[in-house]
């Protein structure tokens, strides 16, 4: 019997399984919350569900966590920087914003060039970089440089990379060692992605190790891509930025393991995120162009994933004066957990309702200190004043106000937030769960005195709030599904989005859904031929209504709250790997490859050296993933010659090598 261990770690809970190869089942599986704070403690309370003899049996553990997809939906991470060389700083500030680069005051441009056939036009100022580095790259944790045409030729990007890890220590990542697309901004974009995941990785491979280790587990540890397939734990420190949607990639193939569905839309509502699937003819639909998570867009070549901040501990926002219930993408402890962990918090709810003061949002969240500040001095008097004022217990927004002799308003929250110094509690859909009896796993009375308190300030009864709260998740699950359905059958609306006239036409369907009454002179009606599958802990709730909304039918497999850490299990290596050949009129063909450029007359002699480059490439970057045994390398191979402005046609061709291995023999 050969034994694997699948872990998931998500926002809120993390699951475990123990796996069967040899009959392909599930032995064990347990739950256990995430612990933010120290993450070995939710991993080991998983673990620990687990037959301990079977745990030291296993041969392999393999993890997915939706740590980075979480981290760029919440806007959390560590102080990444990117360098541009011979970037157009116009150009970025005209297009930068559109892929998620910061302003471009925040980025360091350096004057270098590279031309379109490979060769270095103009080099840095190699000793003013060093200089200007100090200043530039101060409070940083990770650094990403990028060349305007670094596919081509790096070795301006590898310089300078050996030049700040020299002088400066800091961990660099070059454009060209993550992606060989050619969109430069996008490509910055995604290289400053990875910088800024570098710490949320390692403190996550930190915790599994130390969680592994105390329980006498010494099998290699693998990690889920975002495109189902597994890396080394070597290879992840380095490339994070992999990992992105590495969570819904695993509950992807979990989905399809447990339920064997050939055509079906997987849909796996978390605590802060869900995510959804397109699955056709038993195959994951791919994303064509990189995937895309929050303000990102990047080149990650991952399952195509939509990912919308909807989950159990989505953060519930009340208004008297417009929309009563919003749901925010950002995630807050649920009232319930923070007073399962801290019974403080239902006796501070119970004196707020008891006041008779009644306030919108924030008033009666809650702030707890997740880690003290590892460098004091990044942040203000007043941010450290504030962390010394959480170090006992959570708090709300008036009573640190009045500590720091300040108004609430004018508390320093937002990026001690973002960088996940200080977590919020709040009202959110568990509550809601726990008050309607559709889950008790947690203080009930907390998350009843939340809704009390919400609802007086809304001037409704607490039950009328938790219909408004169930109803808006129903609703957002329903549009997102028909928007993604949208763009995924008409292409005009992925690239410019669904018009906003089907937003009004997709509410009236699900108001027309829920009665039978409806006098429309004309009636325009959605369904969907798709199994909706359901994964999650939550989504048992809300999946029903939403399916007979749409005319389908819904599954909710056995097993399917750990379908994740199943999905993590079952992966095996890929790798791929794209060589550009490229000729204009009567030119050398140019041999674009991963070391060097290689330049010929004869186009057979250039596509030879093409497939011999990217098969090696692509079989290396295989053993580096971490392949064992034999590994299997396919072709493919597009060609297009095309009118140019100035020349008779120019030549690309470009040849894919995919190697494919395994992670055991």
């Amino acid at each position: 019997m050969r034994i694997g261990i699948g872990i998931d770690t998500g926002g809120t809970y993390t699951d475990a399984v123990i796996y069967d190869f040899d009959q392909k089942e599930i032995l064990h599986s347990a739950k256990s919350l995430t612990t933010r704070d120290n993450l070995s403690k939710g991993i080991g309370g998983a673990l620990d569900g687990l037959s301990k003899d079977l745990l030291k049996q296993a041969e392999l553990v393999s993890l997915s966590t939706t740590l980075a997809t979480n981290a760029c939906v919440e806007e959390k991470g560590g102080r990444g920087k990117l360098i541009f060389i011979g970037a157009d700083r116009e150009v970025v500030d005209r297009t930068g914003k559109l892929y998620g680069l910061p302003d471009s005051r925040e980025i360091f441009f350096v004057e270098g060039e590279v031309s379109l056939s490979g060769e270095i036009v103009k080099e840095p100022d190699w000793d003013k970089f060093v200089k200007d580095c100090k200043e530039q790259l101060k409070d940083v944790d990770a650094v990403a440089v990028v060349q305007q045409a670094g596919v081509w030729n790096h070795e301006c990007e590898t310089k300078a990379k050996v030049l700040i890890e020299k002088n400066y220590g800091l961990n660099t990542i070059c454009g060209h060692e993550l992606f060989s697309d050619l969109n430069y901004i996008k490509r910055g974009a995604s290289a400053l992605l990875n910088a800024r995941l570098i710490p949320v990785i390692a403190e996550f491979l930190e915790s599994i190790k130390y969680a592994l280790e105390a329980r006498g587990i010494s099998a290699p540890v693998v990690i889920v891509r975002g495109d189902g397939s597994l890396m080394s734990e070597r290879f992840t420190t380095v490339r994070p930025v992999e990992t992105l949607l590495s969570g819904p990639a695993a509950s992807v193939k979990g989905g399809v393991e447990l339920t064997l569905e050939q055509d079906c839309l997987i849909i796996d509502m978390g605590g802060t995120t869900t995510d959804l699937a397109i699955i056709q003819d038993g195959i994951p639909v791919k994303a064509e162009n990189g995937v895309a998570v929050g303000k990102w867009r990047t080149f990650v070549k991952a399952v195509y994933i939509d990912t919308f901040g909807l989950g159990g501990d989505s953060a519930i926002r009340y208004n008297r004066f417009g929309t009563p219930i919003e749901l925010l993408s950002a995630r807050v402890v649920p009232l319930c957990i923070a007073a399962a962990t801290w019974p403080i918090v239902t006796d501070k709810l119970e004196l707020l309702v008891k006041s008779g003061i009644s306030s919108s949002n924030d008033a009666g969240d809650f702030f707890y200190l997740v880690k003290e500040p590892t460098n004091p001095s990044y942040y203000t008097e007043m941010e450290m004043a504030l962390c010394q004022a959480l170090k006992t217990e959570p708090r709300i927004p008036s009573e640190l106000a009045a500590e720091l002799q300040i108004k609430p308003y004018q508390l320093p929250l937002e990026r001690l937030e973002k960088e996940g110094i200080i977590m919020r509690c709040g009202l959110t859909p568990t509550d809601i769960m726990h008050v309607k009896g559709d889950f008790d796993r947690f203080d009930r009375k907390a998350s009843r005195l939340g809704v009390e308190y919400a609802a007086k300030y809304l001037r409704i009864t607490a039950d009328q709030l938790a219909d408004l709260v169930y109803e808006k998740v129903k609703f957002t699950l329903y549009a997102n599904i028909l928007r993604i359905s949208l763009a995924h059958t008409y292409p005009d609306f992925k690239s410019k989005g669904v018009p906003v006239e089907f937003d009004r036409l997709i509410r009236k369907n699900w108001d027309a859904a829920k009665t039978s009454m409806n006098k429309n002179l004309l009636n325009v009606d959605f369904s969907i031929p798709y199994t909706l599958v359901g994964i999650g802990a939550p989504i048992h709730v809300f999946l029903p209504d939403v399916a007979k909304a749409l005319h389908t039918h819904y599954v909710i497999p056995e097993n399917a709250s750990v379908a994740n850490a199943l999905g993590a299990v079952v992966g095996n290596i890929s790798a791929t790997t794209v060589v550009e050949i490229h000729q204009e009129q009567d030119q050398p063909y140019i041999v674009f490859g991963k070391s060097r450029n290689y330049y010929t007359m004869d186009m057979d002699e250039a596509l030879e050296l093409a497939k011999t480059e990217a098969r090696e490439v692509a079989r290396i970057e295989a053993l580096n993933r971490g392949a064992v045994g034999d590994i299997i390398v396919t072709l493919d191979i597009e060609g297009a010659a095309f009118p140019s402005k100035s020349l008779d046609s120019v030549v690309t061709i470009k040849v894919k090598a995919t190697a494919n291995g395994r992670i055991l023999i």
